[in-house]
């Protein structure tokens, strides 16, 4: 790579010639503050927050989308660049609704941090007309309120990568807004629910609709059993809520903790994760001998099942018609485990800990009631448990490690992959693998298939049979592989989609990392290695190995696809075309 000489601050150096001055400033240790930027999803320059000054340019440049040339001198912190950034948030400040003790995003919030850098004491500066901000908190799994929205626009940017585009900039000028067109309600638009214009969001103008309190109320109440299950993607994750590196498992911690908040038992979602692996290979191996509805499109993902029926809904047939890890365990535990300890369905309430805000749109879809009872109860994201976990006092960081209570908390390595983009489809080849040839396979790992390229393809030939498999994260991907596949352009066997890019571990639930360890770090990189190293150290790497499994199977369902896994562990789809 070529490199050019630039002077920053007065100090020389020498750097690569294709980054932008806020790269090059962050390579040589200088701190360039931003607002509205993300690297490779909002790269507009519009918010003026990164603005430098440049040596001969009569006005300040934004830094994040103005490129290093030779001989450029650039100061970052000059007194016109401080007292310009200061103004611009002022500004900002002036219409924004001041509720900072009690907003959500307390102590996590990119405005309030920059607030803190410029010296920023008094937010009303600028006082005089606010225009009638918009409040929606018509969808079951988030609120807007745009009193809080800076108009930074990542959140569109993030809802446009999504494909899925239902919220933009309206009106001009001082009544902009970022809303849905025709200012519509969120509820009345195709929003596959996926919350990652939350994750992108800098404030507390977007958050998940928060349960910790009626998930308290089911605690306190003596008359429920309360059960808890974590997804595979939460143990590599809820550290970060706890000022621990991003990727550090926190497993036995977080069992702990939750042990501490009074749940009756604590299972893990992993095992349903098996569970789902085991039906949804079975299925595929019906579908590929009788060679009907192929490809086999994965249904673990709520946001991408909501996307298909919104979107693709003469695909509704390929979607495998297995309930999520979360929906087969809770339905397992209302009906296998409320048997096995006599307790009545009605008298369980189940709570899923997840990385996904569409979870909370899940719990309530069509077909989600195997005992005749609401299989989920309640869904926390992963930053719902934090922010439990904080509330009532617990010294998470201290905790010294648990187990998962043991009926309902062994799990398999294929069960932990499932919460990274192409570990549905390794976890599916490893059973399939085993049924087709027969034998115990050794050599079970798929890195065709690994990584966190948004599109993974690959060919195995197994026992004979030549199995080609696509596995897709993020929606814009996914309708242009599904458009493939309808023109008859690509054709596979077997298709996973996640909704969100990296999968799960980098779920609209997730805990929120400023712009700036975002731009710099690769966060979903980091978690998805952590669960690839659980994957290797468990003792069953198959999800049919599971001991816990094969008991389910024996005692309960008696066999996969069985008329009663059919009834409890399987769903059915709604076409919600809308135009």
């Amino acid at each position: 790579m070529k490199k050019v000489n630039i002077k920053i601050n007065n100090m020389s150096f020498s750097v690569d010639e294709n980054l932008t001055i806020l790269e090059a400033a962050k390579q040589v240790g200088i701190k360039i503050p931003t607002l509205c930027y993300l690297k490779n999803l909002n790269e507009i320059g519009a918010c003026r927050i990164c603005v430098v000054e440049i040596k001969g340019k009569k006005n300040l440049v934004s830094s994040c989308v103005t490129h290093v040339n030779e001989g450029m001198e650039i100061f970052t912190h000059s007194k016109l660049v401080q007292e310009s950034r200061k103004t611009t948030v002022e500004l900002l400040l002036s219409t924004h609704k001041k509720q900072c003790l009690s907003c959500d995003r307390n102590g996590n919030c990119e405005l309030q941090a920059l607030c803190k850098e410029l010296g920023i004491r008094d937010a009303s500066k600028f006082s005089g007309e606010n225009v009638q901000t918009l409040f929606d908190d018509s969808s079951i799994h988030m609120i807007r309120d745009n009193g809080k929205c800076i108009l930074c626009r990542r959140c569109v940017a993030a809802c446009n990568r999504q494909y899925v585009s239902v919220i933009g900039a309206n009106n001009r000028g001082f009544d902009t807004q970022i809303s849905c067109a025709f200012e519509k309600k969120l509820s009345d638009v195709s929003c596959v629910s996926c919350g990652q214009c939350i994750v992108n969001c800098p404030t507390g103008a977007l958050t998940e609709k928060d349960q910790c309190e009626d998930v308290l109320k089911a605690i306190y109440n003596k008359n429920k059993h309360v059960i808890v299950q974590t997804a595979p993607a939460i143990r590599v994750s809820l550290g970060e809520e706890f000022g621990l590196p991003i990727g550090t498992n926190v497993k036995g911690k977080m069992v702990a903790a939750l042990k501490r908040l009074g749940f009756d038992r604590v299972f893990d979602t992993n095992l349903g994760a098996d569970l789902t692996t085991v039906e949804e290979a079975n299925e595929f191996l019906i579908r590929l001998k009788n060679e009907e509805n192929l490809p086999l499109i994965t249904s673990c993902s709520p946001g991408w099942v909501k996307f298909c029926e919104y979107y693709y809904p003469e695909l509704l047939k390929n979607l495998s018609t297995c309930k999520s890890p979360q929906q087969m365990m809770s339905a397992t535990i209302k009906t296998w485990y409320a048997q096995k300890n006599k307790i009545l369905a009605k008298d369980i309430v189940v709570v899923g800990i997840m990385p996904c805000t569409a979870k909370k749109f899940e719990i309530n879809r069509e077909n989600q009631n195997a005992a005749g009872v609401a299989d989920t109860d309640y869904v926390l994201t992963t930053r719902e448990l934090a922010k439990l976990i904080k509330k009532v006092g617990i010294d998470f960081v201290n905790l010294p490690d648990e187990d998962f209570d043991s009926i309902m908390g062994e799990s398999s390595g294929a069960g932990a992959i499932f919460g990274v983009t192409g570990g549905v489809t390794e976890a599916v080849l490893r059973t399939v693998a085993d049924k087709l040839t027969q034998k115990n396979l050794k050599t079970i790992d798929y890195t065709e298939v690994r990584g966190n390229n948004n599109v993974k393809e690959a060919i195995y030939n197994i026992a004979g049979e030549k199995i080609s498999v696509a596995v897709v994260s993020g929606l814009n991907e996914a309708a242009n592989i599904l458009n493939k596949i309808k023109s008859g352009e690509k054709s596979y066997q077997l298709l996973e989609v996640m909704c969100c890019p990296g999968g799960c571990i980098n779920g609209g639930g997730q805990p929120i990392q400023p712009s700036y360890v975002r731009n710099f770090e690769n966060v979903i990189e980091k978690r998805l290695n952590a669960l690839y190293k659980e994957d290797k150290k468990l003792l069953y790497r198959k999800a049919h190995e599971n001991p816990i499994v094969n008991q389910l199977y024996s005692e309960f369902f008696k066999e996969p696809g069985s008329e009663l896994a059919k009834q409890v562990l399987h769903t059915s789809y709604v076409n919600r075309k809308i135009f």
